[in-house]
């Protein structure tokens, strides 16, 4: 059994999907409401920062999720306490009881997944030292964890590379550090967040990432009790304390999933209201989905998005850090561009090899070409590298079914996309990997009208 269809099969297995791969009668229009809850790069990252507590956390808004199962398990094999609250959604989260963890248990727990990395700066400051094995994720780009270490080295811990996995210790503590990232990380960001706040001194970084998500573990950090001011510049300042208490926090919605569905509504000709979903952290999505011809509606509790007839409009997309358009909204949005009547060029900034999915699409009867070159405008730091990294979509073309091999999270539900609004009947395999990001997607597919069924 090849890897990927492994992790496709664990991750799906967690949240119990029943079956790994799915059969759609495609063409036609999803219609319906659905909801979304609290953000998958957010949530994770806020589960690990309560190890940071010498209190009880509790967090609302938690959506049942493969990646939030994953953390949960990893947090319990460390002796935190997760329990679920009164309320759906809530976790509670017990800090009092950490302890170190064998290496086979976290790599048991952590699968393909990259969010170890983050325990160690929380580790470090609880038990002085900590442990993490191997890494993987979706396979996109090159995510390596070395720059994780040299951040981490700089605060002084001391990295240990094993045979099993790498150990680090931080017999003197850890200290405040000057940083500068060469691109806005998020990961990266999350990082030094973690780990500086306990850290002796200041903590400067430069470079820094502002996503919404980041922001709100900021909110995070602040309540537990850090000190942290965001200049408008990208420089993050963090004041390290030597105690943090527990915290209570609603998460912020998944405008990755939002974005998602709204790709949906508008390439089958639907009409989806997606509850939970805010204008604030999406108006850089609403300006394309405007400009392709969708159409969308505001309301206190969510946003309604629908195609209002018409053909769809060709356009010109440069992924990019927030507040730019993020790379995580292309791949849903491209199954709708190869509708538009017209060339459209999405040129990806922040991660080299995110157009693997289009391959799919073009077996259904896109026309897709990719690139070498940065296509769109302005150069990127993959213009030299001989990366795959810029797409011409050509339309419009009517899609047809197809066999199709899911192969990471974003790409796969352009992949359910692509199979709903396609002619016939296709074979979705690897569905588990989507359930990672997406709660209940089976569900909501059923909600929103969808003719399908689950197998294997």
């Amino acid at each position: 059994m090849n890897s990927l269809l492994q992790d496709a099969q664990a991750a799906g297995a967690r949240v119990g999907l029943k079956g790994d791969r799915i059969t759609i009668n495609g063409g036609i229009p999803l219609r319906g409401r659905i909801e979304v809850r609290g953000a998958k790069n957010f949530v994770t990252k806020a589960m690990v920062a309560a190890i940071l507590g010498e209190g009880p956390s509790v967090l609302r808004n938690v959506p049942d999720i493969s990646d939030v199962r994953v953390v949960r398990g990893l947090l319990e094999v460390h002796g935190v306490k997760v329990t679920d609250g009164a309320e759906e959604g809530e976790l509670l989260l017990d800090p009092s009881a950490v302890e170190s963890a064998h290496m086979a248990d976290i790599d048991a727990h952590a699968g393909s997944s990259r969010i170890p990395i983050l325990f160690c700066g929380p580790l470090l400051h609880k038990l002085g030292e900590a442990f993490i094995p191997d890494l993987g994720g979706c396979r996109i780009g090159d995510r390596p964890i070395d720059y994780h270490l040299e951040m981490l080295r700089k605060f002084g811990a001391i990295v240990d590379k094993l045979p099993s996995g790498i150990r680090m210790t931080a017999p003197n503590g850890l200290k405040g550090a000057k940083l500068e990232l060469p691109y806005p990380s998020v990961g990266a960001t999350e990082q030094v967040l973690l780990t500086a706040v306990r850290a002796e001194g200041i903590t400067e970084l430069k470079g820094a990432a502002i996503e919404p998500e980041i922001m709100d573990l900021i909110n995070v950090l602040q309540k537990m009790g850090a000190i942290i001011s965001v200049d408008t510049d990208r420089v993050i300042r963090i004041e390290g304390v030597d105690r943090l208490e527990g915290y209570s926090h609603t998460a912020l919605f998944d405008r990755n999933e939002a974005a998602s569905w709204a790709a949906a509504a508008l390439a089958t000709g639907g009409d989806i209201y997606v509850g939970g979903a805010r204008q604030p952290e999406m108006l850089t999505f609403l300006n394309v989905f405007r400009k392709v011809g969708g159409a969308f509606e505001i309301h206190d509790d969510g946003i309604r998005f629908f195609h209002p007839g018409g053909p769809l409009k060709p356009v010109v997309i440069e992924t990019d850090v927030h507040p730019g358009f993020m790379t995580d909204w292309q791949q849903p949005l491209v199954v709708a561009l190869a509708k538009a009547e017209g060339v459209s060029i999405v040129h990806e900034t922040v991660y080299e090899q995110r157009f693997g999915f289009v391959d799919a699409l073009n077996d259904m009867g896109a026309k897709i070409q990719v690139h070498k070159e940065c296509l769109g405008g302005h150069p990127c730091r993959f213009g030299q590298r001989n990366f795959n990294h810029s797409a011409v979509i050509m339309g419009p073309v009517q899609l047809t079914g197809a066999d199709i091999e899911v192969p990471d999270l974003r790409g796969g539900f352009s992949h359910l996309i692509a199979a709903l609004t396609a002619e016939g009947r296709s074979t979705v395999s690897n569905v588990g990997i989507i359930s990672r990001g997406y709660e209940n997607f089976i569900t909501k597919l059923e909600l929103l009208g969808a003719d399908f069924t689950m197998e294997g």
